[in-house]
């Protein structure tokens, strides 16, 4: 049960089982989330991708159209963490659910009070990695927003595209030390890295200028040659 005056987490749950949906709501608002409902995978992802939900618990075989393509769509714009629910538990269904960018992978048929855990770890998780990020507006104010997939200095949006969230964000989480481009293509763009694609570079360019456009960050992006990229942070 949730306590004290936090509000309550908003999860939305896309199952088309309208028992196990029942039996998800009931059990999850009796923790304290506030749990919205939806039986179908494009109307799933239209509320996912509009809504403001701080998790969403994904089927893997929905109508309309699937849990997976519905999640690969979703990490084209937002962050929003997401647990996928199938009884297809083998290892490759799991590989893909994780490469398409699910948070965790809850294989049926699985008790409330694995849910319940699972739940709260994924949360638990975000709200850390936020907090993690709060050294940052330290730094003049720059804040990054998860959802959004965007960062905000005074009121300012720099109108990141989700690609270049993702690279300055783990930039932004190792601070002061430098990554590497196969690592940045895996983690941040997730696809492989090739000598001739020059995609990330042109990324990069891309936020610098928009990091400079929004005035004094107190961060700079920085080139280091024959081994990646850094994010340093800069005297105030």
């Amino acid at each position: 049960m949730l306590t004290g005056n936090r509000p309550a987490a908003r999860i939305l749950a896309v199952e088309d089982d309208p028992l196990l949906a029942s039996h998800l709501q009931q059990h999850l608002q009796g923790s304290g989330y506030c749990v919205t409902l939806r039986g179908d995978g494009r109307e799933g992802l239209h509320l996912a991708t509009d809504g403001d939900f701080d998790l969403v618990l994904l089927d893997i075989l929905l109508p309309g159209i699937g849990g997976l393509e519905a999640l690969q769509r979703l990490r084209e714009r937002r962050g929003v963490p997401v647990i996928l629910m199938s009884a297809l538990g083998g290892e490759q269904d799991r590989i893909s659910g994780f490469s398409q960018g699910a948070d965790d992978y809850l294989p049926k048929p699985f008790s409330m009070d694995e849910l319940n855990v699972r739940v709260a770890a994924v949360l638990r998780r975000v709200a850390y990695e936020r907090r993690e990020l709060t050294v940052l507006p330290q730094r003049g104010g720059l804040f990054f927003d998860e959802p959004r997939m965007d960062i905000n200095l005074t009121g300012r949006w720099a109108g990141l595209t989700p690609a270049e969230y993702r690279v300055l964000e783990l930039l932004a989480r190792n601070l002061d030390e430098v990554l590497s481009k196969a690592f940045l293509y895996q983690q941040a763009l997730h696809r492989a890295y090739a000598v001739h694609d020059r995609s990330l570079d042109m990324h990069v360019s891309h936020i610098r200028r928009k990091l400079q456009a929004l005035g004094d960050t107190g961060l700079r992006l920085e080139t280091v040659w024959g081994k990646g990229y850094l994010l340093s942070g800069q005297d105030c």
